[in-house]
């Protein structure tokens, strides 16, 4: 049939094609990753060779490669996908609030509750460290600095709203919530939680919005 005895209702030729391959291939590199983050997270990043991943996901090695053309960049890609499920999660919680102090305790707790529910992406935070020590910027840091404009927003919004105080820089505040946070993923995986996750976040929470609200605020919120 040539385009032009197509009718209206007509399916244009290959018209789902694309979108079916590339759903295919979507869900193939997903499963080579899930593959990998388990081998990777399990034996580390010198003892996980690319055989044992192809294996375990059920491919050939040939297909392997043409997803990811070395051990390295796989590596690196089950890493970023952990950043990016993690982001992703901190994000969506903050988004339920509107008001904004609301916005950084939610999104404090999704942190803990992400690193609670995958350890794997803990293990490969370390392993990335372990075996690529020379690297400038991690991973993970690379991800929290790009992704800390619109906090950095939101904590200037809150010192102009006297609501943080103004004379702690707004880079330090970050820092310092930022490194607590990271802390304390790696010592609940480490040693194991000495408390729940709600526990861990009220008390957090109040530690550092103690240390963060203005004089005024604090008188005018008794209970954080």
């Amino acid at each position: 049939m040539s385009s032009s005895t197509l009718k209206p209702t007509d399916p244009l030729p290959n018209a789902n094609r694309t979108p079916s391959i590339c759903d295919r291939r979507a869900q193939k590199r997903a499963l080579i990753l899930d593959a990998a983050v388990e081998l990777f997270a399990a034996n580390g990043y010198a003892d996980c060779d690319m055989d044992c991943v192809a294996a375990k996901a059920g491919v050939a090695k040939g297909t392997l490669y043409l997803y990811f053309p070395g051990k390295q960049e796989l590596f690196f890609a089950c890493v970023d996908r952990g950043m990016q499920e993690m982001t992703q999660a901190v994000q969506t919680a903050a988004e339920q609030a509107t008001e904004p102090l609301d916005r950084i305790r939610r999104g404090v707790r999704a942190y803990l509750t992400f690193f609670d529910e995958h350890p794997r992406y803990v293990e490969l935070i370390i392993h990335e460290r372990s075996a690529f020590r020379d690297r400038i910027r991690p991973t993970y840091f690379e991800h929290r600095d790009a992704n800390r404009g619109p906090w950095r927003s939101l904590y200037y919004d809150l010192v102009a709203l006297g609501v943080f105080r103004d004379d702690l820089a707004v880079e330090r505040m970050l820092d310092t919530m930022s490194n607590l946070l990271y802390g304390t993923m790696f010592t609940n995986h480490v040693i194991g939680r000495s408390a729940s996750i709600d526990e861990q976040y009220r008390a957090m929470i109040e530690v550092v919005f103690r240390g963060f609200l203005s004089e005024q605020a604090r008188k005018e919120s008794p209970s954080l």
